[in-house]
Order: structure tokens, then C-alpha cells, then sequence
């Protein structure tokens, strides 16, 4: 199980919350994964480097075709700006025709639990996913 351990781009000023984000993202077939996980490293990269990030970490289990994320934001207006910000919004559309499924849940915390343990993290989108599934 390969994983980009947590990692802190910016550090985060002490008593503030940061916005969380946790996702699973899972491809149609086992052929998808090596492109879906090159591509994966181009936005571990940007996030490296994006304004307002707080960390974030990166899960991959190839076999399961599965991919998941972790990161924690200043705000949702720096999430919400490294998602429209190249090369995440290229990625993320040219991945799209590849996704069987996709999981996204946010939540705040304050910043003195970073880094987000991962057990937490997929309870999260556990949740999420079968709150997801209950509507359909």
C-alpha cells in the first residue's frame, strides 16, 4: 500500500480550525491505475506549493484500483482555489472518462489534530459513502 506520508506545506497558525478534505477516488480498471496515480503525483506537487495548504497526505492501493486523499486548508477559499487551479482542474477533467466512483467529505478541525489520523479519515468517507448510497 503505497502512501505519501503527511506532509506541511505551510505551517498553520496556532487556536485556528482548518478545513479538511478526505476523498476516495476509485478507476474503472486495474489498466487505469498507473495513469491515474502518475497523474495523482503532478497535483501531490501543486499541493506542495498551494497557498493556504496545511498538509496533506495520499493513499494508494493499486490492486484495489483505490486512491485516497487527505489535506487541511486555511480556508474553503484555498481549497476551493487549488481545485480550479492548474494542473488540478486538467487532471481532475481528464481523469473524469476513467472514475467508477468518487467520495468527498470536509469537515472542520482545529489545527492542533493535524495531522488528521487516516482511521478517522476513512471513517469519514465510510460515512459519507453510505450516506450516499442510502439516497439512491
Amino acid at each position: 500500500m503505497p502512501t505519501l506520508p503527511w506532509t506541511t506545506p505551510n505551517p498553520a497558525a496556532p487556536g485556528t480550525r482548518a478545513v479538511v478534505m478526505a476523498s476516495r477516488f476509485e478507476v474503472r480498471s486495474l489498466a487505469n491505475v498507473p495513469r491515474f496515480f502518475a497523474r495523482s503525483l503532478t497535483v501531490w506537487r501543486q499541493l506542495r506549493t498551494a497557498p493556504g495548504a496545511l498538509g496533506g497526505s495520499l493513499i494508494a492501493r493499486p490492486l484495489n484500483r483505490t486512491f485516497y486523499t487527505l489535506s487541511a486548508w486555511e480556508s474553503r477559499e484555498a481549497l476551493n482555489a487549488f481545485a480550479t487551479a492548474e494542473p488540478h482542474r486538467s487532471v481532475m477533467r481528464g481523469l473524469r472518462p476513467t472514475m467508477r466512483e468518487s467520495t468527498f467529505t470536509f469537515w472542520d478541525a482545529p489545527v492542533e489534530q493535524l495531522p488528521i489520523p487516516w482511521p478517522d479519515a476513512h471513517a469519514r468517507i465510510d460515512a459519507q459513502r453510505a450516506t450516499t448510497d442510502a439516497r439512491r
